[in-house]
């Protein structure tokens, strides 16, 4: 069995959560067993000095909450600084803000300002990218600190949602969920 094919099978898949008509993907599992967590955290390792041979990331970028799960650990083996992506209020100091369309509403994360420096290069990690809208706020948030993103990463991907289409880099899941 591929390592995706056992990821994918370790994940939990609860239908009708948080209601009805909505099946939830969860990650956790994954994390709960040491050798399944190190396997994720090195696929996605690989993945990146597969796609970007001999360009090694300035920064990983977590999304809040889940990216903060496994973005440290991939940065730390990277060589890579770590930066959290917030929802507002969270962070002191000076921050970027920027905005994006939630299901049911309107949300916005935010950025330390000093946090990527001009010219640095970036990979941002989640767990699931489904409407692509807090992937594409933190791309903002990114391209307002001078940064540029090489590429999304995430866990599962939704594809039949196009969320990949509002991100300004390539994006890259482990895991295709069906509609």
């Amino acid at each position: 069995m591929s390592d995706v094919a056992y990821l994918k099978s370790q994940l939990g898949v609860h239908p009708g959560f948080p209601k009805e008509g909505i099946t939830f993907i969860d990650i956790f599992p994954l994390l709960r067993d040491p050798f399944t967590f190190e396997m994720l955290i090195t696929h996605f390792v690989s993945h990146i000095a597969k796609v970007h041979p001999g360009v090694k990331p300035d920064v990983i970028v977590g999304l809040d909450a889940r990216g903060f799960l496994f973005g440290p650990i991939i940065a730390m083996r990277l060589g890579a600084a770590f930066v959290p992506v917030r929802k507002v209020g969270k962070l002191p100091g000076d921050c970027y803000v920027a905005e994006y369309t939630k299901e049911y509403g309107v949300d916005r994360f935010e950025m330390q300002k000093d946090a990527i420096k001009e010219g640095q290069t970036v990979i941002v990690v989640d767990d699931l990218i489904a409407t692509g809208g807090s992937a594409a706020a933190a791309g903002e948030l990114i391209r307002k600190a001078g940064g540029k993103t090489l590429e999304y990463l995430f866990v599962v991907g939704l594809p039949f949602l196009s969320g990949a289409d509002k991100l300004d880099a390539p994006s890259y899941w482990m895991v295709e969920a069906e509609d």
